[in-house]
């Protein structure tokens, strides 16, 4: 399982060129107007995992798959998106499919890129599509609540949407208090439940300590995933070879690519773990939620898996590293049996053993 963040902010602010450089592609039109995003332009990405590149060749594998991610680029929204202005039934629909909302924000200076509101503001941008949001689902909630539909709800359920409801009325984001909760909340397609990471798109100057753009944001919203990325940077880098990559980026004293950035705080925010399975035909990482049972992961590799599941032979990726093979490892006592309902820890290295 891979995950899909939605690239989500008010036109010209980079989404576009975000989105070209974090796949490689130039798929996504850039352009100085708004709306030059209509339908959303959707990149798959390998997740580049160096603990797979090494067993790979420890294993001697004739393949090697990472795990990958999507990201969606969705058209610019504007203010009155909820009630349809500009594309705003669209733009929300297509958040209503993504796993992630990153929210990407203008946070620099530029006479060429016009702004929508003609004023640099990231706090207030981010507002507006905040806002939007929490309108949309206010709609949402309220519909669920209509006298007719009512009835195919339970007592339980009502109390929860009515009680977010007035959260929503106060501009609350919306919180869980249990997994029940959470369960009916996302259930109804709600997008202020969806986990976010504000992205400050910033120039090359500030990539490094930011400036008063991205302190604005950390002002007033400290409780956020924040990170700065430089979306002109992470476009330039794609269309260099490794050496010239590494030789660039060092110049301008960057120690890691944007899309790193944004995949490590993706998976901390998914609450994703990954896992390998590794031999001589391939070897190949798989993505799973945190405290997934060895048995329901092994049917992330097939549905069969999880049902005829029999055992899972297990090494940490460190002991098979370190040992060269899963049979030092066995040797050096590093390989464990696990039942189904061993909790798989990111970087184990699993055999699955299933009824034929």
């Amino acid at each position: 399982m891979g995950f899909k963040c939605g690239i989500v902010g008010l036109p010209n602010v980079g989404k576009s060129t975000l989105f070209n450089a974090l796949t490689a592609s130039k798929n996504a039109e850039a352009a100085n107007f708004p709306f030059c995003t209509i339908d959303p332009n959707i990149g798959i990405v390998d997740v580049i995992d160096e603990r797979l590149d090494q067993l790979s060749i420890l294993s001697k594998s004739k393949k090697k798959i990472y795990t990958n991610i999507t990201f969606v680029d969705i058209a610019g929204l504007v203010k009155g998106a909820s009630k349809g202005e500009g594309l705003g039934n669209k733009f929300l629909a297509h958040i209503r499919e993504v796993d992630a909302i990153i929210h990407l924000v203008r946070c620099f200076d530029s006479d060429k890129i016009t702004h929508v509101n003609s004023k640099i503001n990231p706090a207030d941008d981010l507002e507006i599509i905040k806002t939007e949001i929490l309108l949309s689902d206010l709609d949402i909630i309220h519909k669920k609540l209509e006298k007719s539909k009512k009835k195919l709800l339970g007592e339980k359920d009502i109390e929860i949407l009515e009680q977010k409801f007035k959260q929503l009325e106060k501009g609350e984001e919306i919180t869980f208090d249990n997994k029940e909760e959470k369960k009916i909340l996302t259930s109804i397609g709600l997008l202020s439940v969806k986990p976010k990471i504000i992205v400050c798109n910033v120039d090359e100057e500030n990539l490094s300590d930011g400036n008063q753009y991205t302190q604005q944001i950390k002002k007033k919203y400290p409780n956020e995933k924040t990170i700065n990325i430089c979306a002109d940077i992470e476009d330039q880098i794609t269309g260099l070879d490794k050496s010239e990559k590494e030789s660039f980026m060092k110049d301008i004293g960057l120690y890691k690519t944007g899309i790193n950035k944004l995949i490590k705080e993706g998976y901390d925010l998914l609450q994703l773990n990954t896992f390998f399975t590794s031999g001589p035909e391939e070897s190949r990482a798989w993505t799973v939620k945190k405290n997934t049972p060895a048995s329901k992961a092994a049917s992330v590799i097939h549905t069969d898996f999880e049902k005829n599941f029999i055992r899972a032979e297990t090494v940490s990726c460190d002991d098979f590293l370190k040992y060269g093979s899963v049979e030092k490892c066995k040797e050096n006592g590093k390989l464990r049996i696990e039942g189904k309902d061993y909790i798989v820890k990111d970087g184990d290295v699993l055999y699955f053993r299933v009824n034929p």
